[in-house]
């Protein structure tokens, strides 16, 4: 169960300002976070991505409390990492990429041992609910081992839900999962998110990140390269491809036509590569219909985040 927040929750679950780590090495300081800021607002699904040594993995570890940062201000649910780590750590759970679950513990013993580790009464534990809502009530007593990868990965849920914080950070959630499991855990964060959770997503599957999350954080080499809503991304590219089949392809286009420059194959398909602001996809239908000719099927393909990724993180 994720506890609704209450009134007196802060408009941002997270907030990084000018966050710097470096690591001192033989030949200099290397900066895994450079000036990193972000604001998570309340409520959100919010992506966090990036190629392998981006400078992700800090980030939440710093949230979490294992990483200690090198300057730079972070608040979780309104506390500052510095002056308040108890409370901003009460206020957060990170499910953990890796499966580390000790394989002879039941889930009802694992939950217990993590809420005694943040100090959560007897009395106010919550084990039976929390395996209810993942799923995993009638596997309470069964040890560790013998579940399946995707009811282990709803198990590091339930550890990161036994203290209820209001944020929960979900690293990779679906890595090395078929298809239909990851559809499943799809479905779970949505209802996570609907039950009052913030969740912070980091993932590799650029599908997940466009179906999940409201709003996206890109890294590259340590910076922040974009922050703004999935939709606003997307919308950046300013590219479509407009696919026309005709009923028959003439051997030379009328020159409005030509001037749009497709790229014609031997089906009888113009492709068209163009920018929606600079020529309305009517334009090119306008054309087409002054030339006489005769229109069987279209198709128009948008822009994804995986072109928005790869446009933002390429080296400069």
């Amino acid at each position: 169960m994720v506890p609704t927040p209450s009134l007196a929750a802060p408009d941002h679950a997270v907030e990084v300002q000018s966050l710097v780590k470096a690591y001192r090495g033989k030949r200099g300081d290397k900066l895994a976070l450079d000036g990193v800021s972000l604001a998570i607002p309340r409520g959100s699904v919010f992506g966090l991505l990036g190629p392998n040594g981006a400078g992700k993995s800090t980030l939440i570890n710093i949230l979490a409390g294992l990483v200690v940062k090198t300057s730079g201000t972070v608040r979780v649910w309104g506390n500052d990492i510095d002056s308040r780590p108890r409370a901003a750590k009460a206020a957060i759970g990170v499910v953990p990429q890796e499966l580390n679950i000790d394989p002879f513990f039941t889930p009802r013993e694992l939950l217990d041992v993590q809420a005694g580790m943040y100090g959560v009464p007897k009395a106010e534990r919550r084990t039976m609910e929390i395996l209810e809502a993942v799923g995993l009530a009638d596997k309470a007593d069964s040890y560790a081992r013998t579940l399946s990868g995707g009811m282990r990965r709803r198990l590091l849920v339930a550890k990161a839900m036994v203290h209820e914080p209001p944020v929960l950070v979900l690293d990779e959630p679906t890595a090395g999962v078929d298809i239909e499991l990851r559809r499943q855990l799809w479905d779970y964060v949505r209802g996570l998110n609907a039950r009052g959770a913030t969740i912070l997503l980091t993932t590799h599957y650029l599908e997940e990140a466009e179906e999940l999350c409201d709003r996206i954080a890109i890294i590259s080499e340590g910076k922040a390269v974009a922050c703004d809503t999935t939709r606003n991304l997307l919308r950046r590219l300013d590219s479509k491809r407009l696919t026309v089949t005709l009923a028959s392809l003439p051997a030379q286009l009328p020159e409005p036509l030509a001037a749009f420059a497709p790229m014609a194959d031997a089906e009888g398909r113009l492709t068209f590569a163009y920018r929606p602001s600079a020529a309305p996809v009517g334009a090119i239908l306008d054309a087409i219909a002054a030339a006489g000719l005769a229109v069987v099927d279209l198709s128009t393909e948008e822009a994804d985040l995986e072109d928005i990724f790869l446009q933002l993180t390429a080296r400069r």
